[in-house]
């Protein structure tokens, strides 16, 4: 009889066949007189589909079939595996077949795979579990060596299980509730909700509304240049018996907030040219930073290179799967096994290149011995820190050997003594008022010697040593004030998101929750887990609440009325960690077994019905809308504001907040509402994600809000633009023919030529592509040359990055671009650039 393994991805079931004595391809499969390995291709089986379990009422979505809570969750296989699960359901049936071995990854969602294909195939052969740590093939061997009994990993599938029917309920009974509430049965709109997904994006929107709700507030600093023998150097002046204000977060010591105050400070500084010098030494010490969990690894990588945190993570995947030259990346420890220290001994000796010098140091001088920031079993969970194995240096593709550079450099850094410093405080006293000055000097480099560094970073506020203190200057010394200036400033907002910031902020939602058990269970996990953070965060913007502007994530109109409408039907539950938290403490008191499953599901059933319930029996009254001081066209009143749009009372005007999924702003519905159009405005988006600008007028004759565009075409086909008011900037070209005229609108650069009292429109140009500004002179220079410049910062739509090109206008008179020749390629030395330590 023979053990049939059943892996999560092809690629590690050829490991696994390769490890356990190079077992022979047999078909699909590999096979011989053991064992017989086949895998999975992840997911082949999935949750079914409301429609799946009656398409007559639930096909269609309406609120009166909600809440949907099935009696017994059904499975199905996804259509696209379906020939694997097959495949699998066939292998499971063999008669020669006594045991099967789940070695899907060593996880939640890997138990979740192999149980719903288990469940799917009605198999009832015992089950035995391989907890796989790294992909060599001694730790292939060494998992299958204590194998785990099937019963052991219970109560992790019933927490899988549990988490799979929590999100399912959720996610099917909110979004179809609060789509048909928003959306009505407008196509190819979905309010989608989920656990994870809409407190993610509550975080997202919160600081979007903290910047556009901002006000900035005018400070003014102080600063002084003085000389010494040795040199010169800068001072800041420091507010005198400093204690910050409470809850505001701006206050420093070095800001003003009045500008007679800072006057009148730089006015007693003028014509004192002598300063009383104290300065205070003292050493310091920064450790190396921990070993990378996966969410860390995202978050440096993003920074470091603009890597999306799904890149980073296939990246990952690829070191651990198909290179074998990390361990498991899906982690969310940052520690190793306390039995791990022969292990890392094996691996550092391995570890060539530029890295090898620094490994051997750590051998030699014998820096690996105990320590509980690196071995601690208590930081320990299914899986540990990623680093690299002893496995041999593969070829890597240019970003691939990147991130394997950070996790080795990181790796050897972390067993480095400290890294030691000279921080030196200068204070330049003049007239009693206190100038300061630091300086810092790296004495030893401990572990920054693995990242090339030997002095302190140059762009950092404190890095330039200080000129010192000479004989000459006195005792106690002096030095001379060269000048003293007055800085005018103002306080900024808080930065956008990032995904490297957004992923922190998952990381740490445990702070945002107030119940202390809570958010212990959210300090282990945060919103979501290092293996799903990066999938939220494409989702978020797969379904338009979030967009990527350069490295920021922005969110858009429809993130913020979803967060709107929550909040109106006192659902806001959804959006808050505090659900998450409570979720994720319950499935870890499944997975050890000291919560019941049941319990957890009734409970979750409780709050699909509220939600639905909720969302279902609100309405929305003109009676509670807010009246403007601003007044509606078509019955002389003011208008009324409700959740969605600003209505007049005689209910024939409708100005909605949300047009061309763009915010509209209460002072554009104003304008537009009197003056009967306003723009364009920039920053509408098409249902394909695309930009464009537009006027938006009021219909005179059906009262109803309508985009107006430069060159619309009339039935003909032919562009139409109306020129009533526009002056010509200039003649055209002669090649243009006789009369031709340049004009600008407010959207366009045209060429007009009238033809037998008839417009004809020879050449237009947007005055905005890929959101950049095309200045006139450079529309000029395009129809007398056939090209512009070279013009920088056009916005590529598909890739999200600048690039540079020329503006050509081509034969038939449509505008292109045209790409400078690209520099020739520097040849690869096939060592990856250093990568630099955490800031």
């Amino acid at each position: 009889m023979k053990s049939l393994i059943i892996a999560e991805k092809p690629s590690v079931a050829a490991d696994l066949a390769r490890a356990l004595g190079k077992v022979p391809k047999k078909g699909d499969h590999f096979e011989n007189d053991a064992y017989v390995i086949s895998s999975a291709v992840g997911h082949l089986v999935e949750l079914e589909m409301p429609e799946d379990i009656d398409k007559k009422l639930y096909g269609f979505w309406r609120l009166e079939t909600l809440p949907i809570i099935p009696k017994k969750f059904g499975l199905k296989p996804i259509e696209e595996s379906r020939e694997r699960f097959n495949h699998l359901k066939k292998l499971l049936a063999r008669k020669d077949i006594a045991v099967v071995v789940n070695a899907c990854d060593a996880g939640r969602e890997g138990e979740l795979i192999f149980t719903y294909l288990y469940q799917l195939t009605k198999c009832k052969l015992p089950v035995k579990r391989a907890w796989m740590q790294t992909m060599t093939n001694e730790g292939l061997r060494a998992a299958f060596q204590s194998l785990r009994d099937g019963a052991q990993m219970v109560p992790l599938a019933e927490a899988a299980r549990c988490r799979s029917e929590s999100d399912w309920l959720i996610g099917i009974n909110g979004t179809r509730a609060l789509t048909k509430r928003m959306f009505g049965s407008r196509a190819g709109n979905v309010a989608s909700v989920g656990r994870v997904q809409t407190p993610t994006l509550a975080i997202v929107v919160a600081r979007e509304l903290e910047i556009r709700n901002f006000q900035p507030r005018p400070y003014w600093r102080v600063t002084a240049v003085f000389q010494v023998t040795k040199g010169t150097y800068e001072g800041v002046y420091q507010r005198p018996n400093f204690k910050k204000a409470e809850n505001d977060e701006h206050d420093r010591i070095d800001r003003i907030w009045e500008k007679t105050t800072a006057e009148a400070v730089l006015a007693a500084c003028q014509g004192q040219p002598s300063a009383a010098v104290t300065e205070e030494k003292k050493a310091s010490s920064q450790a190396a930073p921990r070993l990378y969990d996966l969410t860390t690894l995202q978050r440096e990588a993003n920074n470091r290179f603009g890597l999306s945190a799904r890149r980073t993570l296939q990246i990952a995947q690829a070191l651990y799967e198909r290179h074998k030259m990390i361990t498991y990346p899906r982690t969310d420890s940052r520690a190793l096994p306390e039995d791990y220290m022969p292990t890392v001994k094996e691996t550092l000796s391995n570890l060539h290149g530029s890295l090898a010098p620094h490994a051997r140091k750590v051998l030699t001088e014998g820096w690996v011995r105990p320590n509980r920031r690196i071995f601690n079993n208590a930081q320990v969970s299914d899986h540990f820190a990623i680093i690299p194995t002893a496995h041999e240096a593969a070829h890597l593709d240019d970003m691939e050997a990147k991130i394997f550079d950070m996790i080795a450099r990181r790796f050897i850094a972390v067993f480095h003594p400290a890294a030691e410093f000279d921080i030196t405080t200068r204070i330049s006293t003049v007239a009693g008022h206190d100038f300061k000055t630091e300086g810092k000097v790296l004495t030893f480099a401990g572990w920054l010697a693995v990242y090339g560094k030997t002095t302190v970073d140059d762009d950092a506020p404190d890095a330039k040593s200080l000129p010192a203190l000479d004989p000459a200057d006195g005792r106690p010394p002096k030095a001379q004030m060269i000048s003293s200036e007055l800085h005018s400033e103002t306080t900024r907002p808080p930065p956008r998101y990032t995904e490297a910031t957004l992923l922190s902020a998952m990381e740490g939602a445990g702070k945002l929750v107030d119940d202390e058990d809570l958010a212990e269970a959210m300090k282990e996990r945060g919103l979501g887990t290092p293996a799903t953070r990066a999938d939220t965060i494409d989702g978020l913007i797969n379904q338009k609440y979030v967009e990527r502007q350069q490295r920021e994530l922005v969110p858009t109109a429809k993130a913020e009325a979803l967060l709107q409408f929550l909040a109106a039907v006192q659902a806001e539950g959804l959006t808050k960690p505090d659900m998450t938290g409570e979720w994720e403490y319950k499935l870890r008191q499944i997975e050890h077994g000291k919560f019941s499953r049941a319990k957890f599901m009734e409970e979750i059933v409780e709050v699909t019905k509220g939600i639905v319930e909720r969302v279902k029996t609100f309405e929305e009254s003109l009676d509670d809308a807010r009246r403007t001081d601003w007044k509606s066209p078509t019955d002389g009143q003011p208008m009324l504001e409700t959740l969605r749009a600003y209505k007049s009372q005689d209910g024939l005007l409708t100005i909605y907040k949300i047009i061309g999924n763009r915010r509209i702003e209460e002072a554009e519905a104003r304008e537009l509402a009197e003056k009967g159009q306003i723009g364009p405005l920039d920053n509408f988006r098409s249902k394909a994600g695309r930009p464009f600008s537009a006027i938006l007028r009021i219909d005179p004759t059906e009262k109803k809000v309508v985009f107006q565009f430069d060159g619309q075409r009339d039935g003909n086909g032919n562009v139409k633009i109306d020129f009533t008011g526009l002056q010509p900037i200039g003649p055209a070209p002669e090649k243009f023919g006789p009369g031709a005229e340049v004009y600008e609108t407010p959207q366009s650069y045209v060429v007009r030529r009238v033809e037998n009292g008839e417009d004809k429109i020879l050449v237009r140009c947007s005055r905005r592509i890929l959101a950049r500004d095309i200045p006139r002179e450079q529309f000029l220079k395009m129809i007398e040359t056939g090209r512009t410049d070279l013009l920088e910062k056009f916005w590529s739509q598909r890739t999200r990055r600048p690039f540079s090109a020329f503006l050509v206008l081509k034969p038939d008179l449509t505008t292109g671009f045209e790409f400078a020749p690209r520099a020739p390629k520097v040849p690869k030395t096939g060592k990856a650039k250093p990568a630099a330590p955490d800031a």
